[in-house]
């Protein structure tokens, strides 16, 4: 249950809310969940306290999960997959002055940071799937979907540098793979040549080698002042 000052904090002091999971990677199906992502600015003289505003709160709302902006940025600037991602949402439900500034900052936080980020986040994914198939026979067919989606959304922001999250005409393919209709070791197949290709698109990655922090610095010195 969130606590009604942590609930002020969204409630009040969102500038950035959107919606997340599949129906912002183009894969909804009729039992889709609805998964809404947010940042909020904890007003400054709160940091003036022992006991500092919370860096993430969970709720109200069900599967609703926001960041407060210095932690979101922190994340960003380490090329954080859900975070990058939850920055390119084509399903913006609320956004402010600041959050608008926020999303054209979007490039600051892209760099070839991500191919490390993404990769390994993929293969911590894919060893529980190795876990379920051993145990159970077969993975969680969800996840391994996710799991290819995110390596070739990886793969292409190192190739283009841009970060596009709607899959577009590979949502059947991705969907076959959510309802078990290809073989695991497909799967396999699938998540070893997108994870070559990730290797491959970096040594050529249009991206900077890291993100432009000063830019995000001012940013969110700014913002704190104008809060104070």
């Amino acid at each position: 249950m969130i606590n009604p000052a942590d609930e002020t904090l969204v409630r009040d002091h969102t500038v950035y809310a959107c919606v997340m999971g599949s129906r912002a990677f183009g894969l909804a199906t009729e039992d889709s969940d609805t998964d809404r992502r947010g940042v909020y600015v904890a007003p400054t003289p709160l940091f003036w306290r022992f006991d500092k505003p919370p860096a993430h709160i969970e709720g109200p709302g069900p599967e609703q999960f926001s960041w407060e902006l210095e932690r979101f940025c922190e994340l960003a600037l380490r090329a954080n997959p859900n975070v990058l991602e939850c920055l390119h949402s084509p399903l913006v439900e609320f956004v402010d002055d600041t959050g608008r500034e926020l999303i054209a900052l979007r490039a600051a936080f892209l760099s070839r940071l991500a191919h490390g980020t993404f990769v390994r986040y993929a293969l911590g994914q894919r060893k529980k799937l190795e876990a379920d198939v051993r145990q159970y026979g077969e993975p969680r067919w969800k996840h391994a979907m996710h799991l290819l989606r995110l390596l070739a959304s990886g793969r292409d922001l190192l190739r283009t540098g841009e970060l596009r999250i709607d899959v577009g005409e590979a949502r059947e393919e991705l969907l076959t793979v959510k309802r078990g209709e290809v073989p695991w070791p497909e799967v396999e197949r699938r998540m070893n040549r997108l994870a070559e290709e990730n290797d491959e698109a970096a040594g050529t990655s249009p991206l900077p080698p890291g993100p432009d922090r000063a830019a995000v610095e001012d940013f969110l010195v700014r913002t704190r002042r104008a809060s104070a």
